[in-house]
């Protein structure tokens, strides 16, 4: 996925709900959704310019997540305590919340400075 930062310093993006992500019939894997919860709150902080890992998440599923459709992910950060950074991700479907995380995130810039030209080429 390929995310754009909006105006307040996070994160978004849309993808299709494919086949392939299908867990009961017709709806998403919870896991995938997990998944996709935990990679845009981590290019929230990659928009930042910082490397940081999940140490905490939790994840509210509210409605089914259906295949066949686009949804859209966004993140965003919530509360700075550093090194520590709380972030909040949501998934929206047919304009309705299907599920929410809440993500800690642990700072780790030697994750940047191991690798400067992949993070560089990757997120500018």
């Amino acid at each position: 996925m390929e995310f754009d930062t909006d105006n307040d310093g996070g994160v978004q993006t849309t993808f299709q709900c494919g086949k392939s992500l299908e867990g009961y019939p017709g709806i998403v894997h919870g896991g995938v959704i997990s998944s996709i919860l935990d990679g845009a709150m981590g290019n929230c902080m990659f928009a930042r310019g910082q490397a940081t890992v999940t140490v905490e998440m939790t994840t509210r599923f509210r409605l089914p997540l259906v295949i066949g459709k686009q949804a859209k992910v966004s993140a965003k950060i919530i509360r700075v305590s550093h090194p520590l950074y709380l972030l909040e991700a949501k998934i929206i479907q047919d304009g309705k919340v299907k599920a929410i995380a809440k993500g800690k995130y642990y700072d780790q810039p030697k994750l940047i400075n191991s690798d400067r030209e992949f993070f560089n080429a990757i997120y500018g």
